[in-house]
């Protein structure tokens, strides 16, 4: 399979879960809100979109540990499809508390 059908599915789980997360995009805007509200001019409309953000960029972080380690412990020069499947599989885990309100809302 070609790497960028991976890359695209990553993306859509982060993209998912940084938008339809509600307990972790809670918990973000109100970090957002106190230490990023100057540089965003206080509007709340860009303070949630910034905190969407920094919740998709996490997940997709977050996503890529255990095929790092998979990388490190098989010696790999690069990534491969396994660690590649890793990735998407832990995203579309950490992804599965959205899954309810994406389904039910629809983007």
């Amino acid at each position: 399979m070609n790497r960028n059908f991976y890359f695209i599915g990553i993306a859509f789980f982060g993209m998912i879960n940084g938008i339809f997360n509600q307990l972790w995009l809670i918990f973000a805007l109100l970090y957002v809100q106190t230490l990023a509200a100057p540089l965003l001019f206080g509007n709340l409309s860009l303070t949630l979109m910034f905190a969407s953000l920094m919740v998709s960029t996490a997940t997709v972080i977050l996503g890529g540990i255990p095929a790092a380690i998979y990388e490190r412990v098989t010696g790999a020069p690069e990534s491969n499809n396994v660690s590649l499947w890793i990735w998407l599989a832990t995203t579309a885990i950490l992804a599965l508390p959205a899954a309810g309100n994406f389904l039910k809302i629809g983007l």
